[in-house]
């Protein structure tokens, strides 16, 4: 169970994580003036990256229509760390089942507030992504 969880570690922080800016210097349409840059510090879940995959290896309800069609997986939930360390705009963009999606949006909306990311010193909204393991024993 180590190697599983230290691989899940390697590849969620070796994830780009992008920050949102938005351009105040020109008068544009609203969507078009928000930009991605690269943030100067990720943001962080409580307890580092063990701890987020601790809580869900914890918090995990495996669906019971999943367990009995022995479904196993994962699902890549992404979302937005907000400026206060709140997560927003939670959606799958890898899926494996519908109830195997909702659980893994359930326990990313479960989460405690996160240490907000920054870039050029403020803190800033950053979208992130993370996989969801479903294994069975």
């Amino acid at each position: 169970m180590k190697p599983i969880l230290i691989t899940i570690a390697l590849v969620l922080f070796f994830a780009a994580a992008k920050a949102q800016m938005t351009d105040t210097s020109k008068k544009v349409n609203a969507d078009s003036a928000k930009k991605w840059i690269p943030v100067d510090v990720e943001p962080m879940p409580p307890g580092g990256v063990m701890g987020l995959y601790q809580y869900l290896e914890k918090n995990l309800k495996y669906p019971k229509v999943a367990k009995a069609n022995n479904v196993q997986g994962k699902v890549r939930v992404e979302f937005v760390v907000e400026k206060d360390g709140s997560l927003s705009n939670i959606k799958v963009t890898e899926s494996l089942t519908p109830e195997t999606d909702a659980e893994a949006i359930r326990l990313i909306q479960n989460c405690a507030k996160w240490t907000p990311g920054s870039a050029r010193g403020m803190p800033v909204r950053v979208r992130y992504s993370v996989p969801v393991k479903f294994e069975l024993p």
